[in-house]
């Protein structure tokens, strides 16, 4: 599947919105506690802009593989169940979005019918949470492209980042300094060598 730019997209909305709740907590804190004032509406769009940037970096986190993930039992299976058990994990996964997906669009057709607005913005409140079932949508094209990639043999799980192993590299070095020294404890000096025959 081309995503692209779908992956741009999202990427770019991911980095606007960080950006944006950085500065208007920045603006008002300089405002509050220089200006003794502030704006009225900023702790109520900070709250929609962090749901915005979660519910979009749910989706994100799938692409990136940066969720945590319980898999050791998976990982001790043969590569066939690997798929097998992925392929279930993505079955359970997508039924849950779907019924998120319902529910968020029944809660959204509620909102809308009846009109409520922001507590401190003046729009209606369906507009700022139209993000649950785009985010759900976008959940539930991550969970298809990486079953599709586990069917055709390309992946055999969710690929999450294993701290475990990543953070190895931090013992690594010292334990190979220790071993490797050609003049401390571990090892021998050069002149210590028995000479070439």
């Amino acid at each position: 599947m081309k995503l692209g730019w779908l992956h741009k997209a999202e990427e770019t909305l991911f980095s606007l919105l960080l950006v944006a709740m950085v500065l208007l907590v920045f603006v008002e804190v300089v405002l509050r506690f220089v200006f003794n004032t502030g704006i009225s509406w900023s702790q109520e769009a900070t709250l929609y802009l962090a749901g915005w940037f979660v519910l979009i970096g749910v989706s994100w986190g799938v692409k990136q593989g940066s969720h945590i993930g319980v898999d050791v039992v998976v990982k001790m299976l043969p590569l066939i169940w690997q798929r097998v058990a992925t392929l279930a994990a993505l079955v359970i996964c997508m039924a849950y979005c779907v019924m998120l997906l319902v529910g968020s669009y029944e809660y959204l057709s509620l909102m809308q019918m009846i009109g409520i607005e922001l507590e401190d913005i003046a729009i209606p409140k369906w507009y700022a949470l139209t993000i649950l079932p785009i985010a759900m949508l976008l959940l539930m094209l991550r969970f298809a492209v990486l079953g599709w990639k586990v069917i055709r043999g390309d992946a055999s799980g969710f690929g999450f980042h294993d701290e475990g192993e990543d953070s190895m590299h931090l013992v690594q070095p010292a334990d190979s300094v220790i071993g490797d020294s050609s003049d401390g404890a571990g090892g021998k000096r050069d002149s210590d060598q028995e000479p070439r025959r």
